[in-house]
């Protein structure tokens, strides 16, 4: 069973940083794309980043460029969202999301947690 866990999230001041780590198990991700979105409250699902298992950037928010970077540790499943300069606007439930190469749908989802940045 695909499980996908994230952590690192909580309460930061406006232009802090925070690092989520997300770790997947149960199953060999060497063929999935790993990536990030946000939802905040009244507002709809964001896409942020994703990288292939070769480390290239497949998709990249405007929102996210020139403060959040994507990063992946293929050995421990592991992919990271390193973001920078955050701002109130940031607040959201973070998602760690996977989907095959080549498919457009992420057929797993973590459980999420939760940035709140502070003004």
């Amino acid at each position: 069973q695909v499980q996908l866990v994230e952590s690192g999230g909580g309460l930061v001041e406006a232009g802090g940083s925070l690092r989520l780590s997300c770790t997947a198990s149960g199953r060999t991700f060497s063929n999935y794309v790993m990536g990030w979105l946000r939802q905040a409250p009244g507002k709809e699902r964001e896409f942020l980043l994703d990288i292939n298992s070769n480390g290239g950037i497949t998709y990249y928010a405007n929102s996210a460029k020139g403060r959040f970077t994507i990063s992946r540790d293929n050995a421990k499943n592991t992919v990271y969202l390193q973001m920078n300069s955050l701002k109130p606007e940031d607040t959201a439930v973070y998602y760690c999301v996977v989907r095959p190469s080549g498919s457009r749908k992420y057929d797993y989802w973590g459980h999420g947690t939760q940035v709140t940045v502070s003004s």
